[in-house]
């Protein structure tokens, strides 16, 4: 909250200071300078005396007058010729002066004021000006009345804009919550905000987007379970058939026959194993399928080599001391044969399983874990490396056929990793093959 409030309340601060000047400009330029006016009204009463006891005096006796207040008061009076003094003003002040008006000089705590127009007071008066320095001029006090008026606005605002952001920012926070659970698999997740909310029509169309994905992704598992249910079905009978035509067939053309079955039997098998990928899909994708608790990743680790190395997979390992991992050992174990699955059917016969933690003093300490499948194989192309993790795609469609393969198994590991936080990815390995990285929060 503190970087939303503060954002917006520099905003406005900033604005108000922008209004402020604009506004000193305006009335700067259309009333005349406020400061002057200030400096006018501190130094009333030295005008005062000038117009009221000076100025009325009678012929030949304004300077006589004009000492006489010399002596009494603690600002000095010049008289200065006309023409440089004119030169020295702005051209606008300088036709005040001309004019006989008075020109005040605030910084320098002074005014002018041409003696008279028409030579009254004394012979040469009209070529004359008249100086006041030292007057009571304080514009430091002024300028720290509008401070203190800037810092009462200041003030004034701190307070409610304080109160929206910290609506605001907590009805986001909610948000953010929501998102994060509905990322993460949870789809039932729900902001569930109230009418006064300040963000309830974005909650609003958050909620009916979720409502509208969950109904889609129910659909999807209903549609996927359906479709799984009558397809194995008749898969059933058609192995019952083929058990019975091998029965009955005759001597003579039995050879033929069991290799036509058997060609047969081997794509009923393909059936059932993309029928039981695909509901494994369905389940990573709706979150069913984790079952956390800690587990010791290492011994998984060994374990899953072991049963890749029962298969035939000519596997080296470098399995260090990974200590507990909280999250579901099944699924990941079965991402990781995925991974060493699809190094042994590409590679040309080297398989390395690399597994550390790193970043920590030790394990349980917080450190990334990294788990590395490489192989020898042809690799995978540069633009191709983000393609491969997406279902049903495959490189080389002709091998994966040849062996088996319907270009789920990497699809697979990657949502199992995601699951568990962690990210899988492509690049070149040390054995000239491709390397397929998992990095797992410690």
């Amino acid at each position: 909250m503190n970087r939303l409030f503060f954002r917006f309340f520099v905003l406005v601060m900033l604005a108000i200071t922008a209004a402020t000047f604009a506004i000193y400009f305006a009335i700067s330029r259309l009333y005349g300078d406020p400061l002057e006016d200030i400096a006018r009204r501190q130094a009333a009463a030295e005008v005062f005396l000038l117009e009221q006891y000076v100025d009325q005096a009678p012929a030949d006796e304004w300077l006589v007058r004009l000492n006489k207040l010399r002596e009494v008061s603690t600002v000095r009076y010049e008289l200065l010729p006309l023409e440089p003094s004119l030169a020295a003003l702005p051209a606008a002040d300088a036709a005040v002066l001309r004019r006989g008006g008075m020109v005040f000089q605030v910084g320098d705590k002074a005014f002018l004021r041409r003696v008279d127009l028409a030579g009254e007071r004394y012979i040469g008066s009209e070529a004359e000006v008249l100086r006041a320095e030292g007057l009571p001029i304080n514009i430091a006090q002024a300028l720290q009345q509008e401070a203190l008026r800037y810092a009462i606005v200041a003030l004034a605002l701190l307070i409610p804009i304080a109160l929206w952001s910290r609506a605001h920012w907590r009805g986001m926070q909610a948000l953010a919550r929501v998102a994060d659970e509905f990322g993460a698999g949870q789809l039932s997740a729900r902001a569930r905000m109230p009418a006064s909310a300040s963000i309830y029509p974005l909650a609003e169309r958050m909620d009916n987007m979720a409502d509208r994905i969950e109904r889609l992704m129910e659909a999807q598992r209903t549609l996927l379970h359906s479709v799984s249910h009558e397809v194995r079905t008749p898969i059933a009978r058609l192995e019952f058939g083929l058990e019975l035509l091998r029965t009955a067939a005759d001597a003579a053309a039995r050879p033929a026959l069991e290799e036509r079955i058997a060609a047969m039997e081997q794509d009923l098998r393909e059936l059932n194993g993309l029928m039981t990928e695909l509901l494994g899909m369905a389940k990573l994708d709706s979150g069913q399928a984790m079952q956390r608790q800690p587990f010791d990743l290492a011994a998984a680790l060994h374990a899953a080599a072991a049963a890749a190395e029962a298969g035939g997979t000519a596997l080296a390992t470098r399995i260090g001391d990974l200590g507990q991992l909280d999250g579901d050992g099944r699924l990941l174990m079965r991402a990781v044969a995925n991974l060493l699955g699809n190094a042994a059917k590409y590679g040309a016969g080297r398989v390395l399983l690399d597994a550390e933690r790193q970043g920590s003093a030790g394990p349980g300490q917080g450190g990334a874990i990294v788990i590395a499948v490489e192989d020898d194989g042809p690799g995978i192309p540069a633009a191709e490396r983000e393609r491969v993790f997406a279902p049903f795609y495959r490189l080389d469609r002709s091998r994966d056929r040849a062996s088996g393969g319907f270009g789920l198994g990497l699809s697979i590991a990657h949502k199992a990793v995601a699951l568990h936080g962690g990210s899988l990815h492509v690049e070149d390995g040390a054995l000239g093959g491709a390397r397929f990285v998992i990095r797992l929060p410690g």
